[in-house]
């Protein structure tokens, strides 16, 4: 079932970046940005609840 599933992925990201490859490309940059700021965002909390203890 795993194996399927990421079959079905790649061939869907294969077939978008054949078709849009600039769409693609900006919805993984989004994508990454997104995950860089959330990163960011937990960290400063971590940091903050370590504080507050101390």
């Amino acid at each position: 079932m795993k194996k399927a599933i990421v079959a079905v992925v790649v061939v869907f990201l294969g077939f978008w970046m054949f078709t849009d490859p600039n769409g693609l490309a900006d919805t993984m940059q989004a994508g990454g940005e997104q995950t860089w700021e959330l990163t960011q965002q937990l960290f400063a909390a971590v940091i903050d609840f370590f504080g507050a203890l101390g």
